[in-house]
């Protein structure tokens, strides 16, 4: 498989747009920001920090359209730059300032944490292009889940009063464990391979994976990868917190694939739906109920990574 093109940012390009989520981070993390915007102000950028949305999408635009925008920094998690992606135009560059709890985007594009390293990438970094998956009209980066995890996502959700750590999940997992109770989930799609045959099956658990990224580390398609134009599907024929813990157990050691009540596939597009309530979530954020249209959108995310991520990239 080809990897991705890389691109140098034009010299000219010396506009730098730092983006922060009013509601979440600690002081921590502004402190970060703050040192960031120093360090490139020092390097002769022109760097804005804004909390606004509709002001980061009008000022990407008009940067972009004068060939000065470098790149759009999202100060925060995987949410954050999610958010980002949606609110401004294709093409506009991001890259990452890890704040978040996880961080899943940044760890699998190998973007060191910190200010400094930060603007050294800002300096020196490539611009690639990448798949991203799109859910009832919200684009994603790395993943849709529905099911037990997309309820634990929505009850922390509810109960949220300030910045996630990873203690905040356990209450949101007990909860789930005692109340949550697997209702079925259709998926409808078109695989892809001979024929391309359209098919349909019932799960318990849905994951509709982009990037080859969960939280805690876990691989629910070690295959996946941002730049086939396809989306994987993971999904788990079976429904009780037993069966969760032996799918946990398949995923931590790579077995689950090969298991008959596990569906593997690739398609462009697929829906899930339900003839219950079933929460979905989008890289760890609530997404709605089901039913939900899920498609790929080819190349939409273009994101400044180091070039030593890039080479990896490559075939052979």
């Amino acid at each position: 498989m080809v990897g991705p093109e890389a691109r140098s940012p034009s010299a000219n390009a010396d506009v730098v747009l730092i983006s922060i989520n009013p509601t979440a981070g600690t002081r921590s993390g502004r402190d970060q920001v703050e040192c960031l915007q120093s360090l490139l102000s020092d390097d002769g950028y022109q760097v804005q920090v804004t909390t606004d949305l509709v002001e980061l999408q009008q000022t990407s635009k008009t940067a972009m359209a004068e060939g000065r925008l470098r790149v759009v920094v999202a100060a925060g998690g995987d949410g954050t730059i999610a958010r980002i992606l949606n609110e401004t135009d294709p093409g506009v560059p991001l890259t990452i300032l890890p704040l978040g709890t996880e961080n899943l985007l940044s760890k699998y594009l190998s973007i060191d944490p910190g200010p400094e390293s930060v603007a050294k990438l800002i300096r020196q970094g490539w611009t690639v292009d990448l798949d991203v998956g799109r859910a009832n009209g919200t684009l994603f980066t790395l993943m849709l889940g529905c099911g037990f995890d997309a309820d634990v996502v929505r009850r922390l959700d509810d109960a949220r009063s300030g910045h996630i750590r990873h203690l905040s999940y356990l209450r949101p997992i007990l909860d789930a464990i005692l109340n949550y109770d697997y209702p079925e989930i259709r998926v409808s799609m078109t695989a892809e391979g001979a024929g391309e045959t359209s098919s349909s099956l019932s799960v318990r658990w849905a994951f509709v994976v982009n990037l080859p990224r969960y939280a805690g580390g876990l691989k629910l398609v070690p295959g996946a990868t941002g730049t086939d134009g396809l989306l994987d599907l993971c999904a788990f024929r079976r429904g009780s917190l037993l069966q969760g813990l032996r799918y946990l157990t398949g995923v931590v050691f790579g077995k689950h694939q090969g298991w008959h009540d596990c569906v593997v596939l690739q398609t462009r597009g697929l829906r899930l739906e339900s003839d219950r309530p079933v929460p979905y979530q989008l890289d760890g954020d609530p997404g709605g109920e089901l039913p939900v249209e899920v498609e790929v959108v080819p190349g939409r995310l273009t994101v400044m990574v180091p070039r030593a991520w890039v080479d990896r990239q490559q075939p052979g």
